[in-house]
């Protein structure tokens, strides 16, 4: 498939995960293996997550099986599990936190979409290349045990994803 970003014209296709470069520039086109693999979870932005918690234990019929507090974005997690699909509660820890900013302004709902990715310093050099924005230069720690990095919503269709990549 072409596709065209400001100036420049791209050629995406997908293959399996490797070891190979995230991307080959031939002939002024760039050639891009795409390397998310799958919706990670799902983040729901809330004000009581212990009220939130009951509410989805009971819609998913399932219990949290995790809780944590990822102080570098000020907001305590709590993680449900259906099948292959998973739930991130998230609960500001403070007024001037992401999530209570995002409460204010949009009230409770979906925050986010988070993807898995293999090379999460891959993904992020894809996707800067190709224009988006990026709300932090390099991964950082997140809930779950793992990496992330968000792209602005802005560059995203008005949704904030967030890439992830699993602690080895």
């Amino acid at each position: 498939m072409r596709a065209k970003r400001g100036n420049r014209e791209f050629c995406i296709f997908a293959l399996p995960p490797c070891d190979c470069h995230a991307s080959l520039a031939i002939d002024n086109l760039v050639f891009i293996y795409l390397v998310m693999n799958k919706i990670e979870h799902i983040g729901i932005a809330v004000r009581d997550l212990k009220a939130a918690g009951d509410l989805y234990e009971q819609l998913l019929n399932t219990k949290i099986y995790k809780t944590e507090e990822v102080a570098t974005e000020s907001v305590k997690t709590a993680f449900l599990q259906t099948g292959p699909n998973k739930i991130e509660l998230l609960e500001a820890l403070s007024a001037d936190s992401p999530i209570a900013k995002f409460i204010d302004k949009k009230g409770e709902g979906i925050h986010h979409i988070a993807f898995e990715v293999d090379d999460i310093k891959a993904e992020m050099a894809r996707l800067k290349a190709l224009g988006f924005v990026l709300l932090s230069d390099a991964p950082k720690p997140g809930a779950d045990n793992k990496l992330v990095c968000f792209v602005h919503p802005k560059s995203a269709g008005g949704v904030l994803v967030e890439l992830v990549q699993e602690i080895r």
